[in-house]
């Protein structure tokens, strides 16, 4: 019988999970939900999304936690993200500049050759089972893609490092997953299609957001200790007053 390998070494071949994001600086995030919401109501949602990312990520993840930061500077020198990266145990790194898939691609690479899935921080609601059916593919293939149903995907994973796959992407438009595959198929890089679900954009996704929380708080017998995967962000909603609006 072959002995079970000690946890440091199940811990090496984990793929590290790379949390994506952007300090919440009202009138820099989320800006597409000001008009409804003001500046400081949307950042405040913003830093509820990242926190619920890194709940998930740590409480799912078997890998290295990473934080992949952008801001005004060095986000290595940030306040915001060094007390998240300590309070998390994540390492933290910098997007650098350039375009999104520059900053998502250098994001991965230090990772990539051990494997390495990154994740957005705009789909609070994501259940921690399909979080964990994407990591596990990743063992399976090269690329594994999670699609979010505007178009686009929020996770991406590696298993080595790979050629420019972000290149020639219209980044923000509708077919940014299509375009993605495409490039990949190019390329001649396996991947898997890992389980989709919607992100947080327009007010219309955040009524949606409010209708699932209301959805399953009806589904279980107490209510007031409903159990959903974003707890920081349902109590910013009801901070806000948003879980009897959003319609």
């Amino acid at each position: 019988m072959t002995p079970p390998r000690p946890a440091a070494a199940r811990r090496a071949a984990a793929p590290a999970l790379v949390v994506f994001c952007r300090e919440p600086v009202p009138g820099q995030v989320k800006t597409r939900l000001q008009a409804r919401l003001g500046a400081s109501a949307a950042a405040a949602l913003a830093h509820s999304f990242i926190l619920d990312a890194l709940e998930r990520a740590r409480r799912v993840g078997d890998g290295r936690l990473v934080i992949a930061a952008g801001c005004c500077g060095d986000a290595r020198r940030s306040r915001y993200f060094l007390r998240l990266a300590r309070g998390f145990g994540a390492l933290l790194i910098d997007q650098g500049g350039g375009g999104l898939g520059a900053r998502m691609a250098r994001a991965l690479a230090p990772f990539a050759a051990e494997g390495a899935v990154l994740m957005g921080t705009d789909t609070p609601s994501l259940p921690p089972a399909l979080l964990e059916r994407s990591l596990s593919l990743i063992a399976q293939v090269e690329t594994v893609v999670a699609p979010s149903l505007d178009g686009g995907y929020y996770l991406i994973g590696v298993r080595r490092q790979l050629p420019d796959i972000f290149s020639g992407i219209g980044w923000g438009r509708a077919r940014v997953l299509a375009q993605t595959v495409a490039r990949l198929k190019q390329l001649g890089v396996s991947y898997a299609m890992g389980p989709a679900w919607y992100d947080i954009d327009r007010w219309s996704d955040l009524a949606l957001l409010v209708a699932h929380l209301r959805m399953l708080g009806a589904s279980q017998p107490n209510p007031a200790k409903l159990e959903v995967p974003c707890q920081h962000t349902l109590a910013t909603l009801k901070r806000l007053g948003l879980m009897g609006q959003a319609r």
